[in-house]
């Protein structure tokens, strides 16, 4: 079993939530975990309950971009002229350029 712990605001966090999801959607959901810098229980946490997740510029969140946009290169060569891509790649391609309008914008953070 695993260990209770004290989140930022000094309460326990004894309580377990699971769920099951697609291969597909836990791909989606690594990937956007990865681009936050968050933990995927904070990342989880925040998006169930509607709050801001709000991306810190570190060297982690910079390589784990780098590598989600090689990855989307090598499938956007992949496609044939005419093919459409996938709708997890839009939606990967969406917020990999939130995230860097957000940079761009000379901010700080970008929120999703």
């Amino acid at each position: 079993m695993s260990q209770k712990c004290l989140d930022r605001r000094g309460r326990w966090r004894n309580k377990v939530v699971s769920f099951r999801i697609s291969p597909e959607e836990d791909l989606e959901l690594e990937r956007a975990v990865r681009l936050s810098g968050l933990t995927k229980q904070e990342y989880i946490t925040r998006r169930i309950l509607c709050r801001d997740v709000i991306v810190q510029g570190n060297p982690r969140v910079y390589k784990a971009l780098r590598n989600e946009l090689n990855g989307v290169v090598e499938e956007l060569k992949r496609l044939e002229p005419g093919m459409a891509a996938a709708p997890e790649m839009v939606e990967i391609l969406r917020l990999m350029a939130e995230l860097l309008t957000g940079m761009k914008e000379g901010s700080d953070h970008a929120r999703r």
